[in-house]
C-alpha cells in the first residue's frame, strides 16, 4: 500500500513537472522554429524584416546583380583621345611649303624634303615641350593635334606656311595596370582605339585560375567597383570602357553558402559555377529531409541595400546603417514556389535554413517525456522490488525462528 502512494506521488509530481515544461524551449533544435523567424521577433540580434518570394519579389531582385560595374560607372562613351603627360617622349616635325623659310635652307639641293624632325624630347616637369621659335608649348593634359595647331600659330608669321607633326614615341603615362591573378600582371599604354575590361585582361594573359571563382575590381579616380568574372562576361554592360589610369585587380575567391537545418546535409558549399539560384543550392544541400522539414519554412538570410529593402516593401526606418538584414522566404507546399527559387539567385556567404516542422518538435517533446516516464518507472520498479525483497527477507527469517 506504501509503494502504490509512493508511485502514485511519484507519477502526480513528474505530470505537473511536464506540464510546466510544456511550454519552455527546453527541446534541442538546429536553428529556430518556423513560426519564429515569421513573428520577426528577437532577443539579442539585429532586427530583420521577412520577405515572401513572389514574382514580383524576384522581379525586383534581377534588377539587383551581386554587383555593376556599368552601375558604378555609368558613362558609355569610348574614351577620350589620349593626351601628353609629363614624362612621355614626344617627336614634332615641321614641315614648309618652299624652301628659305626658317627650317628649309634657300638652297634646294642641301637636303631631301621640305621638312624637319627635332630630336625626340620628354614632356618636362612644368608640362611643356620646346620648339624652335615657338619657346615652351604647352603639351601635358592636351592632344597631340591641340600642340599642333600652338606651334602653327607660334611660327605662323616667320615659316612658309608651316604644317607640324607631333606624335607620341614613349607612352609613359595614360597607362592601365592590371594586377593579381593573370597570367602576365602588368602595367601597358592605353589603346587608342578604346577598349574594355575584358580586351585589358587578355592583353594580361587572361584569369589564371577557374571563371566562376574569379573576381574583378575596377578602380578610377578613387571610385571602386567588383563583379564576378561572369558577370563580365555574360553581361555586356559590365565590359565597360577602361580609361588611361584605370586599375583592374583579378582576385580569385570561391562563392560559398551555408546550409543549415532540416536539409539533407548541412554545411558550407561552394558555388562551383558563377552564379546559382536556391532551387540549385537547396539541391546541393541534400533536399529537404521528408521526415524532419517544414517545406514552407525555407529561407535565405541575406543584407540587403537599404534601397532595395524599401523597394521590397521593408520599412527602411526601422534599421540603421545602409544595409538592412533581410530574410526571404518561400513556401515549398506551394508548387509554384519552385519555378520562383529557380529565379533567386543566391550571393556570396548567403545562409540557406529550412525549418523543421512542427510535429518534429512535438515528437522531440513526447520521446523527452517518454524517457523521464520509464526513468520515474524503473525508480518506481527499484523501490518496490527492494520492498518486496525486504518483506521476502523479514518473512523468511521470522519462519525460520518458528
Amino acid at each position: 500500500m506504501v509503494s502504490l502512494k509512493f508511485e502514485y506521488f511519484q507519477r502526480a509530481a513528474l505530470a505537473g513537472l511536464l506540464l510546466l515544461c510544456a511550454g519552455c524551449s527546453i527541446m534541442p533544435s538546429s536553428g529556430p522554429q518556423d513560426f519564429q523567424v515569421k513573428s520577426e521577433q528577437t532577443s539579442s540580434g539585429p532586427r530583420y524584416a521577412v520577405v515572401k518570394l513572389t514574382p514580383e519579389v524576384v522581379g525586383v531582385l534581377q534588377e539587383y546583380g551581386p554587383g555593376a560595374l556599368a552601375g558604378s560607372f555609368p558613362d558609355k562613351r569610348r574614351p577620350d583621345s589620349i593626351k601628353f603627360g609629363i614624362g612621355d617622349v614626344v617627336s614634332v616635325t615641321i614641315f614648309e611649303a618652299a624652301a628659305g623659310g626658317l627650317f628649309i635652307p634657300a638652297e634646294a639641293g642641301v637636303r631631301p624634303g621640305n621638312f624637319v624632325s627635332l630630336p625626340n624630347q620628354n614632356v618636362d616637369s612644368a608640362g611643356n615641350i620646346t620648339v624652335p621659335y615657338a619657346g615652351a608649348v604647352r603639351a601635358v593634359g592636351r592632344t597631340p593635334a591641340e600642340v599642333q595647331q600652338d606651334i602653327v600659330k607660334s611660327i605662323g608669321n616667320r615659316a612658309i606656311e608651316p604644317q607640324v607633326v607631333v606624335a607620341l614615341i614613349t607612352q609613359n603615362t595614360s597607362l592601365i595596370s592590371v594586377l593579381g591573378e593573370v597570367n602576365q600582371p602588368n602595367r601597358f599604354p592605353a589603346n587608342a582605339a578604346g577598349e574594355r575590361v575584358l580586351d585589358a585582361i587578355t592583353r594580361a594573359g587572361g584569369p589564371k585560375g577557374p571563371g566562376w571563382e574569379t573576381w574583378v575590381t575596377l578602380e578610377r579616380n578613387g571610385r571602386r567597383a567588383t563583379v564576378p568574372f561572369g558577370s563580365v562576361v555574360f553581361s555586356p554592360l559590365n565590359n565597360v570602357w577602361v580609361h588611361p589610369g584605370d586599375s583592374i585587380y583579378v582576385y580569385r575567391e570561391p562563392q560559398v553558402f551555408l546550409a543549415f537545418g532540416a536539409s539533407g546535409q548541412q554545411g558550407q558549399f561552394p558555388f562551383d559555377m558563377w552564379k546559382i539560384t536556391m532551387a540549385q543550392a537547396m539541391a546541393k544541400a541534400g533536399g529537404l529531409l521528408d521526415a524532419q522539414a517544414e517545406p514552407a519554412g525555407v529561407y535565405v538570410y541575406r543584407r540587403e541595400p537599404r534601397e532595395l529593402a524599401e523597394r521590397l516593401g521593408v520599412d527602411g526606418s526601422k534599421y540603421v546603417g545602409p544595409l538592412v538584414p533581410v530574410v526571404y522566404n518561400v513556401d515549398f507546399r506551394d508548387p509554384a514556389g519552385y519555378f520562383l527559387a529557380t529565379k533567386f539567385d543566391m550571393r556570396d556567404k548567403d545562409v540557406l535554413f529550412a525549418a523543421n516542422a512542427a510535429t518534429v518538435e512535438t515528437a522531440k517533446f513526447l520521446q523527452f517525456v517518454r524517457t523521464v516516464v520509464a526513468t520515474a518507472d524503473d525508480t518506481i520498479v527499484t523501490t518496490n522490488n527492494a520492498h518486496i525483497l525486504r518483506l521476502n527477507l523479514k518473512n523468511g527469517t521470522a519462519l525460520n525462528t518458528n
